[in-house]
């Protein structure tokens, strides 16, 4: 399938803001002349990485946290994830969240992938990183209450969709490419470990 030019983009306004929020009507002239006006979250410019963290204890249990999600008012089960900040890396701001929200560092991070939520309406990627060979070291952080700990079995990831314990899309996606990352890493030859979801 051949590649479509990109619409040209006729204005860019904003439409609405808040202390968080900032809504940008953007005016489009597509290849076929049609002229369309959306809205968008708008992200800051240049935008900034955010970072998933999937904590692997050991090769059988993975670390997820508990917290209060004030979008649909319940506590949730999902990763440790936040902003890069200036003048850090993915990998130092990955170790830094993981600190504060899980009380671990960890010794080797690996980039799995970038996931695009709703790109439609927002301009917000976040990396996916895996993080082994953890050791124990808490940094204060900035939530309000301290987040519950959820040490859980990589081998029933279905067990946390059955259940409706992980329900955040992006916490979902990175399980299971984690997930996916470490089968292909296990050894397939001598004492293999048990394959996941056995």
């Amino acid at each position: 399938m051949a590649a479509r030019d990109k619409p040209e983009i006729l204005s860019v306004r904003t439409a609405a803001r808040s202390r968080l929020f900032h809504i940008e009507s953007v005016n489009l002239r597509f290849g076929n002349g049609r002229e369309v006006e959306y809205e968008r979250l708008a992200g800051e410019r240049p935008a900034r990485k955010a970072v998933i963290i999937v904590p692997v204890l050991d090769r059988r249990t993975l670390l997820l946290i508990r917290e209060y999600a004030v979008g649909i008012e319940e506590y949730v089960l999902g990763l440790a994830q936040g902003m890069v900040d200036r003048g850090e890396t993915l990998a130092q701001a990955a170790n830094r969240e993981l600190m504060e929200e899980v009380g671990y560092g960890a010794r080797r991070i690996s980039r799995l992938c970038t996931l695009d939520l709703a790109p439609n309406y927002l301009s917000y990627r976040t990396d996916v990183v895996l993080a082994e060979d953890l050791y124990p070291r808490a940094l204060p952080g900035d939530e309000p209450e301290p987040l519950e700990v959820v040490p859980w079995p990589l081998a029933d990831l279905p067990g946390l969709l059955r259940g409706g314990r992980v329900t955040e899309a992006r916490s979902v996606a990175a399980l299971f490419l984690a997930r996916m990352h470490l089968e292909d890493a296990a050894p397939t030859t001598g004492a293999a470990a048990a394959p996941f979801g056995a």
